[in-house]
């Protein structure tokens, strides 16, 4: 991290009617017996998982391929739909939200990082990073000052003019983390954010988690594969056969 890791550190967020607390449990996040069955009926991905994520934690999952660890990110997500149970945000069922409170509770309070990044192969870091941002009051001024300054705490300021063509695959996921950054969310999705990279640039996007989480906050639910990435959260949950196994404290 550059010099300006400093501006990790805690913005004031505006009240938002989704954030206020509406329930004496801790967690942020709350999945109870959730359930996913796909139309044909045959494939339980996630059966009756009970979960939560307390505020400012970061959590690893893990589990072999088939697990049920992405559909259980894409649900939290509200990318996918549970056919079973309930999940709650701060105390709130999200299946009472309306279609446009979800879609603020997407766009607001979740900050998502894919493994395959996504980026807009005609945009800039600059302009990518600026796409959450076009649903907010912010002025295209103040969109790229802010766009700017999220490329500067991921290390990525001096590259802020060039497409995704023109990075390495580290590169392009650091954008895609201050991308994920550009609403001030209170919670990360990350699915595999590091499947894609070599060691030294893997170890370098966990560093930025690691303060995103230590110094700023943010609370962290992380799929991985890598046992060694997991044991840098606080707690991993393991999953097989689309259900929750005991959890395991890691730190």
């Amino acid at each position: 991290m550059n010099s300006q890791s400093g501006s990790l550190s805690s913005e004031s967020r505006k009240s938002r009617p989704l954030s206020s607390p509406a329930s004496a449990t801790d967690a942020l996040l709350r999945t109870d017996r959730v359930g996913k069955l796909y139309p044909d009926g045959q494939v339980h991905a996630l059966s009756e998982v009970s979960l939560e994520v307390g505020r400012g934690e970061h959590l690893a999952v893990m589990g072999p391929s088939g697990s049920g660890k992405s559909t259980l990110l894409n649900v939290l997500g509200t990318l996918d739909r549970p056919t079973e149970g309930e999940i709650y945000f701060q105390g709130r069922p999200l299946s009472a939200l309306s279609s446009r409170n979800l879609d603020r509770y997407r766009s607001q309070e979740l900050g998502f990082v894919f493994q395959s990044f996504h980026l807009l192969p005609a945009l800039t870091a600059l302009e990518n990073v600026q796409i959450p941002m076009f649903e907010t009051p912010l002025a295209p001024r103040d969109r790229a000052r802010k766009a700017r300054r999220l490329l500067e705490v991921v290390g990525m300021g001096h590259r802020a003019s060039h497409q995704p063509k023109q990075l390495s695959v580290g590169e392009r996921q650091r954008v895609a983390i201050a991308r994920a950054l550009a609403n001030d969310p209170l919670v990360i999705l990350a699915d595999e954010p590091t499947g894609n990279l070599d060691s030294v640039s893997a170890a370098a996007i966990m560093e930025i988690f690691d303060q995103l989480h230590g110094q700023r906050g943010v609370t962290i639910v992380m799929v991985t594969h890598d046992a060694d990435l997991a044991r840098r959260a606080q707690r991993i949950v393991r999953m097989q056969d689309g259900r929750v196994l005991e959890p395991t404290r890691s730190r």
